[in-house]
């Protein structure tokens, strides 16, 4: 019988192969272990960074002349001449049409006449009065006298009395009369129209040879307008109203031209809404729904200035306005997100560390728009801040041998 001998190099690799999957496993162990390790909190977050800030109140208006006028016609008549154009430069006092003034002439001669009638009149009455008064003192001394009688006397008197009594009323027709003169002469003055201030025609409403009828209302004519300088007449809410205040530093800017901000500066505010004009308007809201209020949005109208050199900006043009509140340059700025308010009331923001901590700092903050803020102290430019805290994870899965 034949003994059989396990070979040593058998043994050996059955050992080295045991040796290499453990080995193995613990490799995967690790490995996985590895890929599952709980990443790192991933936070939003921004730099602190320098630029500029402002913060506004921000409405519309519109654009219309500082002084704007219609020029009309104060007499009835026909336009016998029209002197301007649409786009003229007139000064104060200058002829700008012309109605004929025939009928006022005539009526001016009629109105001279019935006065020098008046006068004339009244040179008779006097020398009449002179010529009673003379007769009357010669009847009383006579009387006096006994050389005339009681009659002569008393119709001396009458004749006086008369006579003065005509007179005070001659005076008040002479007054009467010398009115009427004056007014047909301002009337016939009416008929050359002329411009009320310095501006510029932006309307030519009557054209010559039409007639124009002043009876009822002044008909217009034509349509100055000082375009030096321009007014915008922006609403502003009752809720932003308190922040706006006259002398106010604004910009502004067009339909045509939104990259280019036009300054201009506050004058007033108005002290009513445009509603208050109509009748009864504060009643009608008061009692709306018999609840005693109104959910009807007050505006008030905020007048600002701009020049208007070379005219390029027009009448009626709609102006995107923003009144500033303050403003900063180079300056720190952050999210407005990021900043905290504390328990006591303070200004707080979660620095983000190199090794990925955060760090709470307190700041002074300064000017925001709601979408940046100013930090006057307790940052630095490039720190990173958090916006927001991450968000909790679930335990990873762990495998196990």
């Amino acid at each position: 019988m034949e003994n059989y001998v396990m070979s040593p190099v058998k043994f050996t690799s059955r050992r080295t192969v045991l040796l290499c999957i453990f080995a193995l496993t613990i490799a995967t162990v690790l490995l996985a272990l590895f890929l599952h390790k709980p990443a790192q909190p991933a936070y939003i977050t921004a730099p602190v960074r320098l630029g500029s800030i402002e913060n506004a109140v921000l409405t519309t208006g519109r654009l219309d002349a500082v002084e704007r006028v219609n020029v009309g016609a104060q007499v009835s008549g026909q336009v016998k001449s029209l002197k301007v154009k649409v786009g003229d430069n007139v000064t104060k006092g200058q002829s700008v049409a012309e109605i004929d003034d025939l009928p006022q002439r005539n009526d001016l001669r009629t109105a001279e006449a019935s006065l020098s009638e008046i006068k004339a009149d009244m040179l008779a009455k006097q020398a009449q009065l002179k010529q009673a008064e003379s007769k009357y003192k010669r009847q009383r001394r006579m009387l006096s006298e006994e050389a005339s009688s009681q009659e002569d006397y008393e119709n001396a008197e009458t004749t006086l009395a008369t006579l003065r009594a005509q007179i005070k009323s001659l005076n008040a027709r002479l007054v009467q009369a010398q009115i009427t003169v004056d007014k047909k002469k301002v009337d016939l003055s009416y008929t050359r129209v002329v411009a009320p201030m310095d501006g510029i025609v932006i309307a030519v409403v009557t054209q010559q040879g039409q007639t124009v009828n002043s009876t009822q209302s002044a008909p217009t004519i034509i349509k100055l307008a000082r375009l030096d300088v321009m007014t915008i007449k922006a609403q502003v809410s009752e809720a932003d109203i308190t922040r706006v205040r006259p002398g106010q530093k604004a910009w502004f800017t067009i339909f045509s031209e939104p990259e280019h901000r036009y300054d201009a500066t506050l004058r007033t505010v108005e002290l009513a809404p445009e509603s208050i004009m109509k009748d009864d308007s504060l009643a009608n809201n008061s009692t709306s729904s018999g609840s005693g209020t109104s959910n009807a949005s007050v505006y008030y109208n905020a007048l600002l200035d701009v020049p208007n050199p070379g005219n390029r900006l027009r009448i009626a043009m709609t102006a995107q306005v923003s009144m500033v509140l303050g403003e900063a340059k180079n300056t720190l700025l952050i999210p407005v997100q990021a900043v905290h308010k504390t328990a006591d009331k303070k200004s707080q923001v979660q620095v983000l560390t190199p090794d990925g901590r955060t760090e709470a700092r307190e700041v002074k903050t300064g000017i925001s728009n709601n979408v940046d803020v100013q930090i006057l102290s307790g940052l630095k430019a490039g720190e990173i801040v958090t916006l927001s805290q991450p968000e909790a994870k679930s335990a990873e899965g762990v495998f196990f041998l």
